[in-house]
C-alpha cells in the first residue's frame, strides 16, 4: 500500500524547489559565496524538516495499523529513528 502525502508536505517541497532556483540565480549573478551558502543551508534545514514530517506522519499511521492488528510497534519506532539518523 502506498503512502498518501498531504498537501502541506508538497507545499514544503515546492518551496524548497523555489529556493534551489533562487540559489542558481544567485550563482548566475555571481553573488558572494556567503549568500549562496546561507541559502543552501536554508534548503538543507527545510529538507530536514520535510523528512521529519514525513517520518512522523508515516510512523503515526504505521503504529495505529500495528496496534489494530495486535503487532508490536517497537520495531516501527526503531526503523523511524534509523531513517532520521541516515538522513543526516
Amino acid at each position: 500500500m502506498g503512502y498518501n502525502y498531504n498537501d502541506d508536505i508538497k507545499k514544503r517541497l515546492r518551496r524548497i524547489e523555489g529556493q534551489v532556483r533562487g540559489v542558481l540565480r544567485l550563482m548566475d549573478e555571481e553573488k558572494q559565496c556567503k549568500e549562496v551558502i546561507a541559502q543552501i543551508s536554508a534548503i538543507r534545514n527545510a529538507a530536514d524538516k520535510a523528512i521529519a514530517q514525513i517520518v512522523a506522519e508515516n510512523l503515526q499511521q504505521c503504529i495505529i495499523e500495528a496496534q489494530q492488528s495486535g503487532e508490536d510497534s517497537n520495531k516501527l519506532v526503531q526503523e523511524a529513528i534509523e531513517l532520521l539518523v541516515k538522513s543526516r
